[in-house]
């Protein structure tokens, strides 16, 4: 069969890297793809935002399946595109995106339907925003309404970042702000396949969304992850599926927007139990790359099953998968372009492009996060050391990285 995988970054890199393992993909089209994802199918320049020229294209070609990354490309529409056209496309409609590009429409269905969550307001001018922060005290959470790629959340641990944080937010015209109470515990990822109400779990990651280590500085997309966690055991996995996952994609569809694709939990064990602290309407970057990394099944007849609602026997590599996000300098306050990346030929590791293009056959940064080093190993511990070896056959000056993905989780760090 021919697929089409929609994006540029990592979590596109692995997607099609899963497809291409499929012995059902023929052929592998990546629409705009990167200099990574060139090496195993065939990278078109079709901007990820060009909703109808991903339609021509899926169209003229007999595309049998296409497989969207970009939460911004679901935003636009492009499952109800491909659906007028009877093109088969594993992905949210725009009305059901909303789980992601409105903070304000996941939380008042979460309430509504009782799946447990942080308690929020949600404000639209600073002042009451403000007033109801002084009230609350801090530490407190500020996240921008919409889509922010994984980044406009501020934890404030103090009223002077939680102001400045709603001064940057009501600078942006028509802007609304969820303001959530701040909650502590071991944070993970748990990514399902979603069909109306048939949801799949995959196994479960963490990331590590602040960018220094120490989980210290702002947050941004992601600097790294490993799975599965040791500290999520299949008991809490069941009760997050139970209390969360299900009757989250049960509430869509009560809603009348049934969701069809991957569905995100950014959770939290806390002293009280699980908490949901956000849902994201596709895979997570960087949990796509290490999860996607111990799939032994054959991903495309997957996702072909949960499309037809079946549910499908999922086979897992019993390692772990570790890996560590390389980014530009001054990531996530601004990004480097053009600075020269060069790889050893001996690296032993999954290599994910993320930000990167080549010119005159030189490889070159173009973006914030730009590589991730995934490897596997038969505990986290080894994954780790074996991570951060092959880390230092990338040469580059204008990349930083996290030295301590995946340390929280290790026996020795309680």
């Amino acid at each position: 069969m021919k697929v089409l995988v929609v994006g540029k970054g990592g979590r596109e890199h692995a997607l099609a890297l899963a497809a291409k393992r499929s012995p059902q993909c023929t052929e592998l089209f990546m629409a705009p793809g990167n200099p990574g994802m060139a090496q195993i199918g065939t990278c078109v320049n079709i901007s990820d935002s060009d909703i109808e020229g991903l339609v021509d294209f899926a169209k003229q070609n007999k595309i049998d399946l296409t497989i969207v990354g970009p939460e911004a490309t679901l935003a636009k529409g492009i499952a109800d595109a491909f659906e007028k056209e009877g093109l088969k496309l594993f992905g949210p409609s725009q009305a059901a995106t909303q789980v992601e590009s409105s903070k304000d429409f996941a939380k008042r269905i979460m309430k509504k339907h009782n799946i447990p969550t942080a308690s929020y307001e949600t404000f639209d001018t600073f002042d009451t925003a403000w007033t109801y922060v002084q009230k609350q005290g801090a530490p407190i959470v500020i996240k921008e309404d919409g889509l922010k790629a994984g980044k406009g959340v501020t934890v404030a641990m103090n009223l002077d970042d939680a102001k400045e944080a709603l001064e940057i937010a009501f600078s942006i015209p028509e802007n609304k702000v969820v303001i959530e109470e701040y909650l502590e515990g071991f944070e993970y990822s748990l990514i399902a396949l979603v069909h109306n109400d048939l949801v799949v779990p995959l196994e479960v990651a963490q990331d590590h969304k602040r960018v220094n280590d120490g989980d210290q500085g702002p947050n941004t997309g992601g600097m790294g992850s490993y799975s599965p966690v040791k500290k999520i055991t299949p008991q809490i996995i069941d009760d997050t599926m139970e209390q969360i996952m299900k009757p989250m994609a049960k509430a869509l569809v009560e809603e009348g927007v049934p969701f069809t694709g991957f569905l995100y939990g950014g959770l939290m064990l806390t002293k009280n139990g699980i908490k949901t602290i956000e849902f994201n309407a596709r895979f997570g970057d960087p949990e796509a790359e290490v999860i996607l990394a111990r799939l032994e099944s054959d991903f495309l007849d997957a996702l072909l099953k949960v499309l037809d609602g079946e549910k499908p026997i999922l086979q897992w590599n019993n390692q772990v998968s570790h890996g560590v996000v390389l980014a530009s300098t001054n990531y996530p306050a601004s990004s480097t372009k053009d600075a020269l990346i060069e790889i050893d030929d001996d690296m032993d590791a999954l290599l994910y492009h993320m930000g990167t293009k080549t010119k005159d056959d030189q490889l070159l940064t173009d973006g914030g996060r730009v590589l991730m080093v995934v490897t596997l190993a038969d505990t986290l511990e080894q994954a780790y050391e074996k991570t951060y070896e092959e880390i230092k056959k990338v040469k580059s000056d204008a990349l930083f990285y996290r030295t301590d993905i995946g340390r929280k989780d290790m026996k020795n760090n309680g």
